[in-house]
């Protein structure tokens, strides 16, 4: 990925990650498209940024993304990246029927988002130079938090669906996976002031920094995520899984939900 320069679609870029991201990258000399549903939070994000624009979109319709989809290309002919970061995560009780709507709307917004919005830009992408994919998964994709099963699967379908696109774009347009830690946002409720969680501000620029490498990491992992991506390949999955498990009830208790 070019280290300047670019035209990026960031979706999910009225707050947390994405925001922070948008800021970085128009900092660096990009122009950053950034989609959600909230105008309100899109205006604030862009505010001061001359580089920055604002669109409203809803992931979950798939009317919505292909219209979106034409508008973008209409009005920004050289996109060449588009970072699939919207997402939401919700916690979850198993244990006795329950109604489905979080999940059913998890899976929409963070699996079929990507899918569809990377389907439907996919031939102009092709089409332009130094094009990227960048698709938002987590730690979470390699070691689950149980108390957020949906979440947890949506990303390691990413993760998966990521290394695929890769293979079968491989030579047309770049492809890298974001895995973030658990970090200061507003992803969850109490998330954002949660100890032990990585403040935002630090990860991106962490995050940036990879991406100012050449070439681009086809995973950008920063060093606090490392746990959890490692967890499998160094013989250590269940004891990592029990660690986050625990942690995780122990924060909910203590009121960190």
């Amino acid at each position: 990925m070019k280290t300047s320069g670019n035209t990026i679609l960031m979706t999910g870029g009225g707050s947390g990650i994405g925001e922070a991201l948008a800021h970085r990258f128009h900092d660096r000399g990009d122009t950053v498209i950034i989609a959600g549903r909230r105008r309100d939070a899109l205006e604030q994000a862009a505010a001061g940024r001359e580089r920055i624009h604002t669109v409203t979109l809803d992931v979950e319709d798939p009317a919505a993304v292909d219209a979106f989809a034409r508008r973008i290309v209409a009005d920004f002919p050289a996109l060449n990246v588009l970072f699939n970061n919207a997402g939401i995560m919700k916690f979850e009780d198993l244990t006795a029927r329950r109604d489905l709507a979080d999940a059913e709307a998890t899976v929409a917004i963070n699996v079929l988002g990507p899918i569809r919005l990377t389907n439907a830009l996919i031939d102009h992408l092709s089409a332009q130079p130094d094009a990227a994919i960048v698709t938002v998964t987590s730690g979470l994709a390699f070691v689950p938090l149980v108390a957020a099963p949906t979440y947890s699967a949506t990303k390691a379908a990413i993760h998966s669906y990521t290394i695929s696109l890769r293979t079968q774009l491989a030579g047309k347009v770049e492809v890298i996976e974001l895995a973030p830690p658990g970090v200061q946002t507003d992803l969850t409720p109490g998330q954002a002031n949660r100890p032990g969680y990585m403040p935002l501000e630090a990860f991106a620029d962490a995050v940036a920094a990879q991406f100012a490498q050449q070439p681009t990491p086809r995973e950008i992992l920063v060093d606090e995520v490392q746990f959890l991506r490692q967890a499998e390949r160094e013989g250590r999955f269940d004891e990592t899984l029990k660690t986050l498990t625990e942690r995780a009830a122990q924060q909910r208790a203590a009121g960190g939900s």
